[in-house]
């Protein structure tokens, strides 16, 4: 088989279309993982029981089971309770609510990382619990694993070819589509191109960001 030029010129519309429809779903279901995650995180610190344990075995029977079958469910079995979702935003809350529960970890290990001082200082100088939380502990809890949350973004998106599975053609159900139509091989290979020239540039800025934080 020769590359054809032709296959890629007819391509790229709908490649453009699955490029929408990826960043789309990686842009939500970041902010979901990232704001889910530090709620999981500080829910597992509570002192209360009866908010620590039901947290504990939610996210991790989340994180013990397949993002694919938890499309499934969100798509085919939670519009029989209620509202129906479409599959790209069923795709947003399925890659959101599953990376919520890795993300929580990341927290836990920055909240963890703060010296034990911080939360001395705040309870000698009487601060209220948020005010120790939102000042004192998050900011500097959060800058600690900023590089490690922007690893999980590089997951998802190459994650995010699963959400073909429902319906939400993102680069590479596209591009499946179209080589299924068309018995050709140069969409498949625009996609891996394209993964390599959105992940790489994000690796690279990730490390900068790091160094930066470290200093």
């Amino acid at each position: 088989m020769s590359w054809d030029w032709s296959n890629v010129d007819a391509f790229m519309p709908r490649f453009w279309d699955g490029v929408l429809v990826t960043l789309q779903a990686l842009a939500g279901g970041a902010l979901i993982a990232f704001v889910l995650g530090l709620v999981w995180a500080v829910a597992l610190r509570a002192p209360q029981a009866w908010i620590r344990w039901p947290v504990a075995v939610f996210t991790e029977f989340i994180r013990n089971t397949p993002l694919l079958v938890q499309l499934f469910f969100l798509f085919y079995v939670v519009p029989s309770w209620g509202p129906s979702m479409s599959p790209l935003v069923t795709g947003i809350v399925g890659l959101g609510l599953h990376y919520s529960t890795y993300t929580s970890e990341v927290y836990r290990a920055g909240i963890e990382g703060v010296p034990v001082g911080q939360w001395e200082a705040a309870t000698a100088l009487s601060l209220p619990k948020t005010r120790t939380w939102t000042a004192v502990i998050l900011p500097q809890a959060v800058r600690r694993v900023v590089p490690a949350l922007g690893n999980y973004v590089i997951v998802m998106l190459k994650e995010s070819p699963q959400l073909a599975a429902i319906g939400a053609l993102e680069m590479l159900g596209e591009a499946r589509g179209f080589s299924n139509e068309t018995f050709t091989f140069e969409a498949i290979s625009v996609v891996g191109i394209a993964f390599i020239v959105i992940a790489y540039p994000a690796s690279v800025l990730l490390r900068v960001l790091e160094r930066r934080l470290v200093r």
